[in-house]
């Protein structure tokens, strides 16, 4: 079991150049990793913005909202809903039933190809995310933080702060700031 504290936005369309050209940028620090490009497939659970249910790359993973940590602002353009998420991962080489030719042809689960750019700071994620739904684009942007408990808001606010210095635009605000499953029954 993973818990992490989470903040994410969810935007259509594809990727601005201006804030892929901000992410990419020196000024952030720690470069970003090579982008990751997959496909997952997630449960779709009609109404429900707690519980996230995927098969990724052969391995299920579930998670949960165990909270909703309130509003957290950046300097004054940015505002999220910042999120603890509990995770389980099983995985199971030996088990054919995670096989993703299982979930493709059923009409509850949904594809999302995902080009992830990720940057790592001390316990906490920073990524981008370019998305396909249905043929339809969108990118998200979130910071994912872990490590003790205790310390969980602190690693994410430590690096928004940072990572925030450099931002003047005007995309990350409160009403765009949700998690996957609030995501995907918006997109479908």
């Amino acid at each position: 079991m993973l818990t992490s504290i989470e903040l994410r936005w969810f935007y259509p369309g594809t990727l601005p150049p201006e804030i892929e050209d901000w992410f990419n940028s020196q000024a952030l620090g720690v470069p970003p990793e090579a982008p990751e490009e997959r496909e997952d497939f997630y449960l779709l659970l009609p109404e429900c913005e707690t519980l996230g249910i995927k098969l990724r790359q052969e391995r299920l993973e579930i998670k949960w909202r165990k909270a909703e940590l309130g509003v957290l602002g950046f300097g004054g353009n940015v505002e999220g809903k910042a999120e603890k998420w509990v995770k389980w991962i099983c995985k199971d080489n030996n088990v054919e039933s995670l096989v993703t030719v299982d979930v493709e042809s059923k009409a509850n689960w949904v594809g999302v190809l995902k080009v992830r750019s990720l940057r790592q700071y001390p316990n906490c994620n920073v990524e981008i995310t370019r998305l396909t739904i249905q043929g339809n684009s969108w990118w998200s942007f979130a910071f994912e933080a872990y490590g003790e408990a205790a310390n969980l808001r602190n690693n994410l606010q430590s690096a928004a702060n940072l990572v925030f210095q450099t931002y003047s635009g005007s995309y990350f605000q409160l009403q765009d700031s949700y998690a996957y499953p609030k995501w995907l029954s918006l997109a479908i």
